[in-house]
């Protein structure tokens, strides 16, 4: 265990100088700015908004639910994060289509609507999922389909 913290620590010191080094080399230096500000913007969006709001869900779903089967959790938190880094990507593009650009072939989609289109689709995996969950956690507990007045197995 403490050899592969080791192998862990060094490969990540080598990814961060490998980093580090592609980043010296190949952003002009007024550019280091901006990147550090999107970076920071990215580590408090993932840190004070996207993990609490997962962990909330699932909290909350354990609550609702507490015989609802761990896979349920699993694909709703997936569908969350999945909806989540979505959004967080095609935002700025929405924001940039309605600024107006000089090149319209640059942005050429409606991005707010195929952005609805897909969490809605999510949603109605989330709705799904949940649905199925609670009927399999039903059965369970009633036992499922009796035959011949035992209960079934399986």
């Amino acid at each position: 265990m403490k050899a592969a913290r080791i192998v862990l620590v060094v490969l990540g010191v080598l990814v961060i100088a490998f980093g580090a080094y592609v980043l010296v080399t190949s952003v002009s230096p007024k550019r280091i700015g901006g990147l550090a500000a999107w970076l920071l913007g990215a580590v408090i969006l993932h840190d004070a908004i996207l993990s609490p709001f997962v962990v909330g869900a699932g909290l909350l779903l354990r609550r609702a639910g507490r015989s609802l089967r761990a896979w349920v959790l699993v694909v709703v938190q997936t569908v969350i994060v999945l909806g989540s880094v979505l959004a967080l990507v095609v935002l700025p593009e929405i924001a940039a289509k309605r600024h107006g650009q000089k090149n319209p072939t640059i942005l050429p989609f409606d991005y707010g609507t195929r952005l609805l289109i897909v969490e809605g689709v999510l949603l109605l995996v989330v709705v799904a999922v949940l649905v199925i969950g609670v009927v399999r956690a039903r059965r369970s507990r009633s036992g499922g389909p009796r035959v011949d007045g035992a209960r079934a197995t399986g």
